[in-house]
This record gives C-alpha cells, sequence and structure tokens, in this order.
C-alpha cells in the first residue's frame, strides 16, 4: 500500500525540484525553461552537469 504522506521530492531526491530550477535560473540569469531544456537535453539532473552546460552556453554568446 502506497503511503499517501510520502511526497514527490522525497522519492526522488537526486531529481532536481522546480525550486531547484529557480534557484539556478535566477543565479545565471536565465529563464527556468531554458535550464529545464538542458536538463532534457542532456538527459541529466545533476547539478554540476547542468551548471557546466549553462556556462558553455553562455560562452558562445
Amino acid at each position: 500500500m502506497a503511503h499517501p504522506a510520502i511526497d514527490a521530492a522525497s522519492a526522488k531526491p537526486d531529481a532536481m525540484t522546480d525550486e531547484d530550477v529557480a534557484v539556478l535560473a535566477k543565479r545565471h540569469r536565465i529563464s527556468p525553461a531554458i535550464v529545464r531544456e538542458i536538463m532534457r537535453r542532456t538527459g541529466t539532473t545533476d547539478r554540476s552537469q547542468v551548471e557546466r552546460e549553462i556556462a558553455k552556453g553562455k560562452a558562445r554568446r
């Protein structure tokens, strides 16, 4: 039987939450949609890898 007290954030500790996405977006001055797109394109939710991809994109500008 599933426990309704366990929310999705605690069920997936390695996955980035919307709050984490918002923090990264604010830190790097990009929209949360871009952060989500980078996560989808790279296939990872690892924060350091997402930040590396953001830095690569900013270097191209």
